[in-house]
């Protein structure tokens, strides 16, 4: 598997936290909501280590989420989905999981449901660079 396979990433010319305010914008215009925002460089230069810009935004889509678990509830381990603000050799990136992969892992799921999931994060980022 490569990483185009897994990750959908877009490169912004917006700055790290306009980047992060777009994405909180792109994410309540699609109607789902934000249930968690971890800066990673914050939480590990507590513990003494330096990290470039990097905060993880938890999102969530009660319609999707509540149909998959309704499907198998171990799907649980993919959820919430995230989306990532991350600066890295001066470039600013949003980048998100693809869906999609899930129905690989849990056949009940069907593609078409996945990637309706995956058609949503990737508005979301692309709304949002």
């Amino acid at each position: 598997m490569k990483q185009e396979d897994f990750a959908y990433v877009a490169e912004t010319s917006k700055s790290f936290d306009e980047a992060v305010v777009a994405v909180l914008r792109a994410v309540e215009q699609k109607g789902w909501s934000v249930l968690e925002i971890y800066d990673m460089k914050e939480r590990l230069a507590a513990k003494g280590f330096k990290q470039q810009p990097l905060k993880i935004i938890e999102i969530c889509s009660g319609k999707h989420s509540n149909n998959f678990l309704n499907k198998n509830r171990l799907i649980s381990l993919c959820m919430p989905c995230r989306i990532n603000v991350l600066e890295e050799n001066g470039k600013v990136k949003i980048a998100g999981m693809k869906p999609g992969i899930i129905s690989g892992f849990f056949p009940e799921v069907a593609q078409e449901e996945a990637m309706e999931v995956e058609k949503d994060i990737k508005e979301i980022i692309d709304n949002a660079k």
